[in-house]
């Protein structure tokens, strides 16, 4: 009531956009954890580089629909970012997205951990072409 009287529009599933919110966060940290591990001092640079071209090319699928193919679209966690919180926006959930994104995190911060050995990176790797055809295919519905 408060929002719609100060004029803002009330989320409708705020937990959901919350969810959302913390996965994408802590993937994304967990990313930059890696990169600061693996390069040192200039590894966050390397991680905001990486993120800025995620949301460029996010930007150029909005602007420009059908420029950027759906199929490399679902390879980046920004997108898995940005349809979660979409999803949560409008009303929805989007599981897959959501899933994809708390086990980027989860396995780049055992990368992370575990480094400098090299074999967790195919661990990693192999997730996310999991997670991407996850996030691709969806998840089925649950029905009670």
């Amino acid at each position: 009531m408060l929002a719609l009287a100060l004029g803002i529009i009330a989320l409708p599933h705020l937990a959901a956009f919350l969810l959302a919110i913390a996965a994408a966060s802590t993937s994304f940290a967990a990313r930059g954890a890696l990169f600061a591990r693996s390069s040192g001092e200039r590894g966050w640079w390397i991680a905001v580089a990486v993120l800025a071209g995620e949301g460029a090319m996010l930007a150029v699928a909005a602007m420009r629909p059908g420029a950027v193919p759906d199929g490399l679209l679902v390879l980046l966690p920004a997108q898995w970012a940005s349809m979660a919180t979409a999803a949560a926006l409008a009303g929805e959930a989007a599981p897959a997205a959501l899933l994809a994104l708390a086990g980027t995190a989860a396995t780049t911060m055992l990368v992370a951990a575990l480094w400098p050995a090299r074999w967790p990176y195919l661990v990693m790797f192999s997730a996310w072409l999991a997670l991407s055809a996850l996030v691709w295919h969806g998840l089925p519905a649950v029905t009670s």
